[in-house]
């Protein structure tokens, strides 16, 4: 069983099982309405996902021609994805709160992620955040327009 809830914990959802593998989604739509580099996300069949409580805070949007995306009211948190004429739905892993044994597969929409972004062991990994002397800010030049 996959548990899942928004950040509020007023609404929540469960789904049997995956139906489809993790993927990190880079699409421009999916890093603006999550504000993140990417979004990951797996499909669940619709019969195999249920809202468990606070039916009456989720909203909705439609970010393309026919897709809704869902959300708490209350803190904004996204959940799912869907299409109404599809059989399934499009869970937000980062909204999941079980452990879905199942890890990403695949980057998709790879062509629009930032410039920006970097993968891999070039960069420093840490299991909590670094220590706060290695946090200070950029130095910022200063000028007339500055």
């Amino acid at each position: 069983m996959i548990i899942g809830s928004c950040a509020c914990g007023k609404v929540a959802y469960e789904a049997d099982q995956l139906d489809g593998p993790v993927v990190h989604c880079h699409c421009d739509t999916c890093r603006k309405v999550h504000a993140s580099a990417f979004s990951s996300t797996a499909r669940v069949q619709r019969d195999h996902f249920r809202w468990l409580q606070g039916h009456a805070l989720i909203r909705n949007f439609e970010s393309s021609r026919g897709k809704r995306r869902h959300f708490c009211r209350s803190c904004g948190t996204h959940l799912i994805a869907e299409w109404s004429h599809l059989d399934f739905v499009i869970l937000r892993m980062g909204a999941v709160d079980t452990d879905p044994k199942s890890l990403p597969s695949m980057h998709i929409w790879y062509a629009q992620s930032p410039a920006w972004l970097r993968y891999g062991e070039e960069l420093p990994h840490y299991s909590q955040g670094p220590k706060s002397s290695l946090m200070t800010p950029l130095r910022v030049e200063s000028g007339p327009d500055k």
